[in-house]
């Protein structure tokens, strides 16, 4: 079976599928499947826009809509991961994943499909240590905050994956596994972004939590995009016990989608001739969430995953060969995924713009049906709920204050000014959509394992590569890697004041102070993705 993988596609829905087209004319390959690893951007209109954490300059309606709405439809198959650009609104109507267009699918917070027998996981959104053990709180409409912590990967989705025991063919995350780059050729990837030097060098690019994820799946290839450069490694995972047989990942970081970029890789995967063409549910995923629905948070009070150190009754969610057969048994054998799609938004309408329009939080009924089917927690329902909970409880409050005033016995207003609508619009996850600018030469932006394994074919354009059978790794790049503790990876300055457990996370790795990363991610984003605008 042929796959198709694609970086960080930006909505240029339009671009990609011709590209595809263009292939399938030129060498007669037509792939089977297509993989997008994260900054999808399904925007659907300008509410959408209204959600996504760009510049306003970055705020184009590209071409998805045109697929939501009907106009067009995808002519492969698409299975999507989040990424930092995102409609978020829009992602966050199915948690558990589903349909955000015919043909194509999104795989939720966390989620692991199958098709044709080829087993797929994913996780979306990018690490941010200040976030990871919060709960999914946010909604829209979002302030300055949420609207950045609404894509922030949660430990509860990596517990989650954690638990799975059957190997993993594919698996997509939108930024890297930390420590990834010893794996490849680092040279090479240094000369072509030399502003990642310090963090190579200090093993701090990249998430801890993809890391951990990595060393725990094994799959056979995992893919990344969202630092907009394309570079190939090969992990040989250290064995657990004599009987266990060796495994090793194969690793790809794609560019983004653009003219001239190599964003595009094709793979051959082996699958399953028996097997329909119908994407599945899998049921050990299906079945993990189902153990793990109690864990479900949507509160911003941070937590810690049950762990096996005296403090948890319970701490292996893994399911049983029992438990799998069960959910087996409730689909009656039938794990195709329903298409179910359905509009939740007006689309938008070129000839009448609505710049005014404002998002709403959305109960998506792909999410209800799923939820009731399987007997799990609905979060943006929960959410819901809690807002209102919320609501009560301050016109309650209210109402004691106003009966204070009149009593002379109110406390004194707060010194502070509550105000936001002054808060900075820089955001300090942000990765710029036209990082390099104009002047180099384009075809030279990417990194492959080795140039002793040439593609299997070459093309005379530079959109697509053919991914090499082996992926050789220079000697000097053959470093170990540490699965780190989580440590503090952003430079967000949105929020100074920070609870004891906060700042007791964010100094586990770094200096003892735990604002190591502030500067250089800083320094990284803006000598990454500080350019002119390529959309002009």
């Amino acid at each position: 079976m042929k796959v198709a993988v694609a970086g960080c596609c930006h909505g240029a829905l339009d671009k990609m599928y011709e590209t595809l087209e263009l292939l399938q004319r030129r060498h007669n390959v037509r792939p089977d499947l297509l993989l997008c690893c994260g900054d999808f951007q399904a925007v659907r209109n300008e509410a959408d826009l209204r959600c996504m954490a760009v510049p306003a300059k970055y705020r184009h309606m590209q071409t998805f809509y045109r697929y939501y709405s009907g106009e067009k439809k995808a002519p492969v198959l698409t299975v999507f991961i989040g990424g930092n650009h995102e409609a978020s609104n829009h992602l966050q109507e199915l948690p558990y994943g589903g349909w955000v267009a015919p043909n194509i699918y999104y795989l939720g917070y966390a989620g692991v499909v199958r098709f044709r027998g080829v087993r797929i996981g994913g996780i979306s959104g990018i690490f941010k240590s200040h976030d990871y053990r919060k709960g999914h709180f946010e909604c829209p409409p979002y302030n300055q905050q949420t609207i950045r912590s609404a894509y922030h990967v949660r430990n509860i989705e990596v517990f989650k994956l954690k638990q799975l025991k059957r190997p993993i063919d594919i698996f997509m995350s939108h930024d890297w596994p930390r420590s990834i780059y010893h794996y490849g050729n680092k040279k090479q990837l240094l000369k072509m972004k030399s502003f990642f030097r310090q963090e190579v060098e200090s093993n701090t690019l990249g998430s801890p939590a993809a890391s951990e994820l990595l060393q725990h799946l094994k799959p056979s290839y995992w893919f990344s995009a969202h630092l907009h450069v394309k570079f190939a490694a090969f992990m040989q995972h250290e064995t657990n016990s004599e009987e266990e047989l060796p495994k090793a990942t194969k690793f790809l970081a794609l560019d983004k989608c653009l003219p001239h970029r190599d964003f595009l890789q094709i793979i051959d995967v082996e699958h399953d001739p028996n097997a329909g063409d119908s994407l599945e549910y899998d049921a050990e995923w299906i079945a993990v969430l189902k153990a793990t629905n109690s864990l479900v948070n949507v509160t911003q009070s941070t937590w810690n995953m049950p762990e096996k150190n005296g403090l948890h009754a319970k701490w292996d969610y893994s399911v049983t060969e029992e438990a799998i057969k069960e959910v087996l048994e409730e689909l009656n054998h039938d794990l195709k995924i329903p298409c179910n799609f359905t509009l939740t938004a007006a689309c938008y309408d070129p000839s009448k713009p609505q710049k005014n329009m404002e998002p709403v939080h959305t109960i998506n009924p792909q999410t209800t049906e799923f939820c009731a089917q399987f007997g799990l927690t609905d979060i943006n329902d929960r959410i819901q709920q809690a807002k209102e909970e919320s609501s009560g409880r301050a016109e309650c409050e209210e109402e004691e204050e106003e009966e204070m005033d009149s009593t002379g016995s109110a406390e004194e207003p707060s010194e502070y000014n509550t105000d936001n609508s002054g808060l900075s619009s820089f955001n300090p996850d942000e990765i710029m959509l036209d990082e390099e600018g104009g002047d180099e030469d384009l075809s030279t932006c990417s990194v492959d394992p080795s140039p002793d394994h040439p593609p299997e074919f070459s093309t005379s354009f530079s959109d697509i590569r053919i991914m090499p059978d082996s992926m050789a790794v220079s000697s000097d790049d053959a470093m170990d890697s540490n699965n780190e503790e989580l440590e503090k990876s952003g430079g967000s300055k949105q929020v100074e004041e920070k609870s004891s457990t906060e700042r007791s996370l964010k100094r586990i790795s770094g200096d003892e102070n735990g604002n190591s990363g502030i500067k250089k991610i800083k320094r990284r984003n803006q000598a990454i993705y500080a350019a002119e605008d390529e959309d002009k």
